[in-house]
C-alpha cells in the first residue's frame, strides 16, 4: 500500500483512475512516476516577495523566476531514506530559458502513520504536514498545514503571518488525455505569494531497473521528533 493510500483510506477509491495508479507508486508496488509537461505560468506575487523566492533558490525551494510556457518534468520515486522511513521525490525540474530551476520535495509518513510529511529543499530545510483530499470531479487536494525551519540547532514553527498556505490540486482531463496541476501559495495577511498551473503526461518505470539517479536524493535527511 503506498503512503498515500494509507493516509487516504476510503478517500483514495475516489481518485480518478489514472490519479489512483499516479499515487500508487510507492516501495510495494515497485513503480517510480515520470510526468513531463509545460507549466503555462509560473508566478510571483508582489515584488518584495522576490528576493525570498531567490534565496529559496539557492537550495531547491519554489523557483525563483517567472515563467510563460516552461518545459518541467516532475519525478516521484520511491526509496529508503537514511532512517528507514518510505520516501517519494516530489522533484520539479524547470526549464527555464538558460538555466534550468529545481523545485525539490521528499514525502514519508508522520510517525503516527495518519498523515504525510513535506520536506522541502536539498536539505530539507522546511517541514510541513500535509492534508490529501477529494474534489467532487476525482481530482486529487492537498493543503499544507504549520511549516517548521530546521537549520542545525534550530527547529522552529513558521509564524503564520511569515509562512504561506499551499494548496495543490492535480486532476486527470479526459478530453485533453493529459493530467492538470495547479498550485497556488497565499498569505493571510498579504495574500497570493507564489503559484504555477500546467498540464503533464505520465509515463510508469520499474524502480529495481532505473534505480534512484544520483541528484534525485536531498544533500541531508532530517529525523521527524
Amino acid at each position: 500500500m503506498s503512503i498515500f493510500r494509507t493516509v487516504m483510506g476510503s478517500d483514495f477509491d475516489r481518485l480518478h483512475p489514472r490519479l489512483q495508479r499516479r499515487f500508487s507508486v510507492g516501495l510495494e508496488s515497485g513503480e517510480a512516476c515520470l510526468g513531463r509537461g509545460v507549466m503555462e505560468e509560473i508566478w510571483h506575487g508582489p515584488p518584495w516577495v522576490r528576493p525570498f523566492l531567490a534565496l529559496g533558490g539557492t537550495r531547491n525551494i519554489l523557483a525563483p523566476r517567472r515563467g510563460r510556457h516552461v518545459p518541467f518534468v516532475i519525478e516521484n520515486v520511491p526509496y529508503l531514506d537514511s532512517f528507514g522511513r518510505e520516501t517519494v521525490t516530489f522533484v520539479r525540474t524547470f526549464s527555464f530559458p538558460g538555466r534550468a530551476h529545481r523545485f525539490d520535495a521528499q514525502m514519508v509518513l508522520s510517525p503516527g502513520g495518519d498523515s504525510i510529511v513535506d520536506f522541502l529543499g536539498s536539505h530539507q530545510h522546511l517541514i510541513s504536514e500535509l492534508e490529501f483530499g477529494v474534489d467532487e470531479r476525482g481530482g486529487l487536494v492537498i493543503r499544507s498545514g504549520e511549516h517548521r525551519v530546521h537549520e542545525g540547532l534550530l527547529n522552529v514553527r513558521v509564524p503564520q503571518f511569515m509562512g504561506g498556505d499551499a494548496t495543490v490540486r492535480e486532476s486527470y482531463d479526459d478530453d485533453a488525455a493529459c493530467f492538470r496541476i495547479d498550485v497556488r501559495v497565499v498569505n493571510r495577511r498579504f495574500g497570493p505569494l507564489f503559484g504555477y498551473h500546467g498540464t503533464f503526461w505520465a509515463d510508469y518505470a520499474p524502480v529495481a531497473e532505473i534505480g534512484v539517479r544520483p541528484g534525485l536524493r536531498p544533500v541531508r535527511e532530517v529525523a521527524l521528533a
